[in-house]
């Protein structure tokens, strides 16, 4: 099985560890220049990075909402329920010497994929890592649909299906190596 890699995010401004099997969408389809979109080569699991316009108007737990609900918008989202938010804690972080507060949010999201009418209920795991001295809020998401897959089992995929603990690596592991990316200071 192909380990995790240390993998530049933004043309080299940024790094952070990928689980195993991750490909680039950017390979795929046009992205965003502001986000960086991994999927799973098996299952439905992807991986956003975004750099976003500091939400200055919400502070802590709300601005992990704020940024939830935006992104149920974005994806025409039929209905939006977060189930957790926590802190996360700064010294576990590659950035915390510039993030000023962190948080994980847990929630489900229904959402029709394009040119289908039924939507699915997708759990979605978001961390926000805000960087005010940049005015940048940065936002990971890890999208878990429901799976599609034949009946076999996780242990016959290869690489088996991505876990919190993947993401959990990806939030903690993001490191900046070019604050010139965020412009002049």
């Amino acid at each position: 099985m192909e380990p995790t890699r240390d993998c530049p995010l933004f043309g080299g401004a940024f790094s952070a560890i990928l689980p195993p099997g991750a490909i680039d969408v950017s390979d795929l389809r046009p992205v965003p220049d502001n986000q960086e979109v991994f999927c799973h080569p098996v299952t439905d699991q992807s991986l956003i990075v975004e750099l976003l316009e500091l939400q200055a108007h919400v502070r802590g737990e709300a601005a992990a909402r704020y940024h939830f609900e935006d992104v149920g918008g974005v994806q025409g989202a039929r209905s939006v329920h977060v189930e957790s938010v926590q802190p996360l804690c700064l010294e576990n972080l590659a950035l915390r010497g510039c993030c000023q507060e962190a948080w994980v949010l847990s929630g489900k999201q229904q959402i029709a994929k394009e040119n289908q009418q039924v939507a699915k209920n997708v759990t979605l795991h978001q961390a926000l890592l805000r960087l005010p001295q940049y005015q940048t809020d940065l936002l990971l998401t890890f999208n878990q649909p429901p799976s599609d897959r034949s009946p076999l089992g996780p242990e016959n995929l290869s690489p088996p299906p991505w876990s919190l603990g993947n993401f959990e690596q990806l939030v903690a592991s993001v490191t900046l190596h070019d604050p010139n990316i965020f412009g002049p200071q």
